[in-house]
């Protein structure tokens, strides 16, 4: 299953009202598995930017939020031992979450205009 909805997200061919925050960490992780950094996190933003027009709603798209989920999943695949995604996903729970990234960055940082357009580095507090 996990190929299939891979193959489909790198298509475009996507359906956004069963694209969930699960399958964005999975197709995150088999793009990570498949390409090199750079590689994944620009094919996996690109995909979700087209996703968010396709549904209507291109202010949606939020480049901070896809690099830093990008870059974490990438930073716990580096030292996962796992062979599929079931097994790091149990072993990752927290990436499970939408706000995860809440440790790292501020609601109103993450939802500024700023976010969405370029990526920007969490603040300390």
């Amino acid at each position: 299953m996990s190929a299939d909805i891979t193959n489909a997200f790198e298509k475009h061919a996507i359906d956004n009202t069963t694209f969930g925050h699960a399958e964005h960490v999975q197709v995150a992780y088999d793009l990570l598995r498949k390409y090199d950094f750079i590689d994944a996190a620009a094919i996996y933003a690109k995909g979700i930017r087209t996703l968010a027009a396709k549904a209507g709603a291109p202010d949606k798209f939020n480049l901070t939020i896809t690099y830093a989920f990008m870059s974490l999943i990438a930073e716990r695949l580096a030292s996962s031992q796992t062979n599929s995604f079931e097994e790091f996903a149990g072993n990752n729970p927290d990436l499970m979450s939408k706000t995860v990234l809440d440790q790292w960055y501020s609601p109103k940082r993450l939802d500024s205009a700023l976010a969405r357009s370029i990526f920007l580095l969490p603040i300390a507090a």
